[in-house]
């Protein structure tokens, strides 16, 4: 039997999400998983829900989270035309897109998470708007116009808010978070404990 795939929660404007969704489909590879992919929110999770500030607005953490993404930058030897302290987009476009494909294809959800997250983070694109988001390098047979009649539709947004609301309700709160088998890891730094769970069949 096919084991279950390892859950992996993002948002497109996390610089951490971002990094472990360079690394998440390789390391379910390796154990011979495969990856769902599921957009969520952290101006709904982090602010609304949980009342705190945006993570380089806090005082001390936001410090170090700047010098920690800088440092995992270079370690991973990647140069990006957005700073990690650049203006920080509007993500629902964005997440509303990736939702859409989700349901209409869905073997193409995970390529176009990429996509999206490389024309944001490593190209320096503002998508903060539908017509942002469908001029990107859209993987084959995702078509723009459709894309964008989906991300400006009443669907695309009840079907980011679905999703949203199922994200919460499974406890995730932050991005990145790797659901494996039912146990949650919180974190980039999580990954590494992910790859040991998978290898040991857990603790």
């Amino acid at each position: 039997m096919a084991q279950a795939p390892l859950h992996f929660y993002f948002d497109f404007i996390s610089p951490y999400g971002y990094l472990a969704s360079l690394r998440i489909e390789e390391l379910a590879a390796r154990h011979g998983r495969t990856v769902e992919w599921h957009a969520m929110l952290l101006g709904v999770s982090v602010m609304k829900v949980m009342g705190l500030k945006p993570l380089m607005d806090t005082p001390l953490k936001g410090d170090y989270a700047r010098r920690d993404l800088n440092r995992g930058l270079r370690r991973l030897s990647l140069r990006l035309a957005r700073g990690v302290d650049g203006p920080v987009m509007e993500p629902l476009a964005a997440a509303r897109a990736f939702h859409w494909v989700k349901q209409h294809h869905p073997p193409l959800a995970g390529a176009l998470a990429k996509a999206i997250y490389d024309a944001y983070w490593r190209q320096g694109v503002d998508l903060s708007t539908p017509q942002a988001v469908a001029a990107i390098a859209l993987p084959a047979g995702i078509d723009a116009a459709a894309l964008l009649a989906g991300i400006q539709g009443d669907e695309g947004r009840a079907l980011l808010r679905n999703a949203v609301d199922a994200s919460l309700k499974a406890g995730v709160f932050g991005s990145p978070t790797v659901v494996v088998d039912g146990e949650m890891f919180w974190g980039a730094d999580r990954l590494a404990e992910v790859d040991e769970w998978l290898a040991r069949g857990g603790w």
